[in-house]
Formats: C-alpha cells, sequence, structure tokens
C-alpha cells in the first residue's frame, strides 16, 4: 500500500470509542510496569518518583523549563555538556505546567509524558487502524507499550511527547489533511532533533502527491495550495531552533552541531557503534552481550525490510528508515539506542498485523506475558544503569 488514502476517520467521539480498547489495554500495561516499579524500588531502598522525573534528562529538561537556556557543565574529559543540545517544547509545556498549577516543573514533565503517552497510543493505533484495521491496531499499541524499555514512556523525557506528534502528523498525511500535518511536524521539530524524520515524511509524501496529481485530470488548485503550505510549515520547527542555537552561540547554522558534539553526539554512520559490538567479543561473558547486540540490531533491520516488503505508505517508510537510521548510525551514548528507536512504531506494524490474525485468547495471552516480562526488566533497567 504505497499511495496515500484519503479516507476521513469517524468523527471525534467515535474516534475515540474505536479507540478505546487499544488505550485501555495501554494503561493497564503502564499501570504495571509502574507499580513493579514501584515494588522494586522500595525493595531498594529507592524513590520510583524520583527515577522518573529527576534523573538523567529530565532534570536537564526542568532546569531549561525553570532558568531557561545557558547552563552547561564541564566534564574532567573537556567536553562540554550544554543545555542547548534540549530542543524546548517539552520544557515550555513543563514552565507552562508549573505557572498554571500548583505543579513543580519536574511534576508537570511528568504529567505532560502521561498525556502525551496516551495521545501517542491512540495515534499509534489511528495510523495502523487506518492501514490495516483495528485489531491490528489494537496490537500495535500493546506491542508499543510492553517494548523492554517502554518504562520510558512514563518518563519526564520527550519520547512520548516526540511519539504523539510524530505518529499524528503521519495520521494527517495519510488522510490528506496537510495543514495538520506540516504544524504537527513543525512541532515535532521543536521536540527532538530526530524531528527531521517527520519532515522528511511530510515532504516525501506531499512530492509523491503532486507528482501523482500531475498525471490525473482534473482541479487540484486549492488541494496544491493547502499541500504546499503544510509542507512549508513542518521545517520551521527544526530550523528555527537550530538557527536560533547558531545564533546564541556565534557559530552560525552548524552551531548545533558543536553543542552536540560536546555530549559526543554525532552521526558517523555507525562505525562507533559498530566498534562498540566488536569489543564485547574481546572476552567471554561480554561476548553473550555483542551476540545479543547482533541478533538486536538484525532484528530491527528486518522488521524494516518487512515493513518495504508489505508495502506501507511511503510517509510511513520514510519515517521509520530515517529514525531507526539514526538512533542505530549516531555515535552517542550507546546504551541509549534502544531509548532512541521508542519512536520508530512503523517498525512495529508487521508485528502487530500477524497478532491481529491470530485468535484473540493466543495474542492477548502472549502479550500479557511479554507485558510481565517487560515491567520487571524496566524495573530492573531504572533501579540500574537506566536512560542516560
Amino acid at each position: 500500500m504505497t499511495d496515500l488514502d484519503t479516507r476521513m476517520a469517524p468523527p471525534g467521539p467515535s474516534a475515540l470509542r474505536r479507540a478505546a480498547p487499544a488505550l485501555l489495554g495501554y494503561a493497564a500495561v503502564r499501570a504495571l510496569s509502574l507499580l513493579a516499579l514501584a515494588v522494586w524500588s522500595a525493595a531498594r531502598d529507592k524513590s520510583a518518583y524520583t527515577l522518573l522525573t529527576a534523573r538523567w534528562d529530565a532534570l536537564w529538561y526542568a532546569r531549561v523549563a525553570e532558568l531557561g537556556y545557558g547552563y552547561e557543565v564541564r566534564m574532567p574529559n573537556g567536553d562540554v555538556h550544554s543545555n542547548l543540545a534540549f530542543f524546548p517544547l517539552l520544557p515550555w509545556l513543563e514552565r507552562l505546567g508549573a505557572t498554571l498549577t500548583p505543579l513543580s516543573y519536574a511534576d508537570a514533565g511528568f504529567a505532560v509524558s502521561l498525556l502525551a503517552s496516551l495521545a501517542a497510543a491512540w495515534g499509534i493505533f489511528a495510523v495502523a487502524d487506518h492501514i490495516y484495521g483495528p485489531r491490528a491496531g489494537v496490537c500495535a499499541v500493546l506491542l508499543w507499550a510492553v517494548l523492554p524499555v517502554g518504562i520510558v514512556q512514563s518518563m519526564a523525557y520527550s519520547e512520548s511527547l516526540f511519539t504523539a506528534l510524530a505518529a499524528w502528523s503521519l495520521y494527517a498525511v495519510l488522510t490528506g489533511r496537510w495543514m495538520a500535518a506540516g504544524a504537527l511536524a513543525m512541532l515535532a521539530g521543536l521536540t527532538r532533533p530526530v524531528g527531521l524524520a517527520v519532515v522528511a515524511a511530510v515532504w516525501a509524501a506531499g512530492i509523491a502527491s503532486f507528482v501523482r496529481d500531475r498525471s490525473t485530470a482534473g482541479p487540484h488548485g486549492s488541494r496544491h495550495v493547502t499541500r504546499a503550505l503544510g509542507m512549508l510549515l513542518a521545517p520551521l520547527g527544526t530550523a528555527g531552533y537550530v538557527l536560533w542555537v547558531g545564533h546564541r552561540t556565534g557559530k552560525g547554522p552548524l552551531g548545533y552541531v558543536d553543542v552536540q558534539a560536546g555530549w559526543r553526539n554525532g552521526f558517523d554512520g555507525g562505525y562507533a557503534f559498530a566498534r562498540f559490538v566488536a569489543d564485547k567479543f574481546t572476552s567471554f561473558p561480554s561476548a553473550l552481550a555483542g551476540i545479543g547486540l547482533i541478533i538486536g540490531v538484525g532484528l530491527v533491520v528486518w522488521l524494516y525490510v518487512v515493513c518495504v516488503r508489505q508495502r506501507q505508505p511511503l510517509p510511513l517508510l520514510v519515517y521509520g528508515g530515517i529514525v531507526t537510521a539514526l538512533a542505530l548510525c549516531a555515535s552517542s551514548y550507546f546504551g541509549s539506542k534502544p531509548r532512541l528507536l521508542l519512536p520508530a512504531f512503523p517498525l512495529l506494524l508487521p508485528l502487530a498485523l500477524s497478532l491481529s490474525r491470530l485468535r484473540t485468547r493466543r495474542s492477548a495471552g502472549g502479550l500479557a506475558g511479554v507485558a510481565v516480562a517487560s515491567a520487571v526488566y524496566g524495573a530492573f533497567w531504572l533501579n540500574g544503569s537506566g536512560p542516560p
């Protein structure tokens, strides 16, 4: 299925009723994960809420919300960690929440993530339902919920917010709502650097639609205008923030690249990651981890190949491919790669389609078992090394 289908979804209340099974299932999985985290953290005399809201990147987002940009930490090795690396939409929402309610910045970040995760689940359902039907939509949402690092969806991080914006932008493209697609892509571009994937998806679909219209007779004037405006709107978020950082640092358009370099983040085509995996084979215990990493990368690549073979719509292939490539081929902290792959939900659609063809009892039983394992792993992971 490569052509865009402009079939519209039912209006709001009907659409919510249609998505209700997926959202209820998603909420149940998230509640199970949070319960497991609370029990595990209590056993280790730690605060589960602190792990979710006041560690790692969550601290950086809250500091931006409270004090704005300009804070940096100089590491012993000379690296400079600047908060300019963090895109502004989540801090803006945290500041808004703290201004309008009694919540702290960290509390507001947690609330935003909880609401955004539900919006992301609904968006994933909408995309999968539009292509494959409601059973596949429910399965896609539950698969996203039970990912091993799914606990990040409940943290004061930007993954849930970004996935929600990306999913609904893609859905807007699939249903011909070009202005909505562009606006949501712009917001996604203000959330994470990988917002470029959403922009590319909107542009690829728009160009393909222009080409298709040229080959068909009939008036297309108003549609051409709204499509062009949506495409022009899409990159403004990413471009605006990157250019602002360049102006702020005095280093021009490449200023943001320098900021990321201070965190040792960059794109090297996967060379550093390949060396990291190769180093695992220098001793026997770590070789098992190396084998696991190779299997994991192979599974991700295989899923994308299946997406292509199943002829997913062009915007999903573009978006999923870019998110996957940026996650696997970046030179950033290697433990964060599973987290960086969280927004790549189109990779789950082949599995969701297969699950949807099984009997409900079999698919539900399998997903329930995986949900328990994911909850336990998430609690263990967050109480250990956790996301950087």
